[in-house]
């Protein structure tokens, strides 16, 4: 049994991460045995996601002092939890499900992304498919984009002058 100095030191990395993070999974480890609960360790470290198995009583602790209202995960502190920690929202989704391809575990208790909470291995596959900041921001620069190829392709095709640009912009509405 960790003494209370223990305990403590425990609580207080945990917060740190909590408070410092935006994208927390908490998964179901249990009955992996050792073997696989290391293979499982390497994939999130190839993955940038940490994870850590963790007492419940010390999470909810950690999660009550993390300034954030964290609340509706407390439901699922239950049994062997183990919590991930990424800078991607979809990444350690899709390493569970990678994952899982071989073993039934882990299995998603929950997930707190950017300020929404996801309850429920239920959630799992909509969690794959969320997209990164990165993958957001590509898609506004492409959508930004896009008028602007119109336009040069109108000046280019149209001789570059103004009749030329008018004529081939007239004729993309009609057509």
């Amino acid at each position: 049994m960790k003494n209370r100095e223990e305990k403590y030191q425990i609580i207080e990395s945990l917060t740190e991460k909590l408070k410092n993070s935006d994208i927390i999974y908490l998964a179901d480890t249990s009955d992996l045995n050792v073997e696989t609960i290391n293979n499982l360790r390497r994939l999130c470290f190839r993955r940038n996601v940490t994870m850590e198995v963790v007492k419940n009583t010390l999470l909810k602790k950690a999660m009550e002092q993390s300034e954030k209202n964290l609340e509706p995960l407390y439901e699922v502190l239950v049994g062997s939890t183990s919590i991930m920690i990424s800078e991607t929202g979809n990444v350690p989704a899709r390493l569970i499900k990678d994952f899982r391809k071989k073993s039934d575990k882990p299995r998603l208790k929950g997930a707190y992304i950017e300020e929404a909470f996801f309850i429920g291995d239920d959630q799992l596959d909509m969690l794959t498919k969320i997209k990164s900041r990165e993958e957001l921001i590509g898609d506004l620069i492409g959508l930004l984009q896009s008028p602007a190829k119109h336009v040069i392709s109108a000046l280019q095709s149209g001789g570059n002058t103004i009749g030329g640009v008018i004529k081939t912009l007239s004729e993309r509405e009609e057509g």
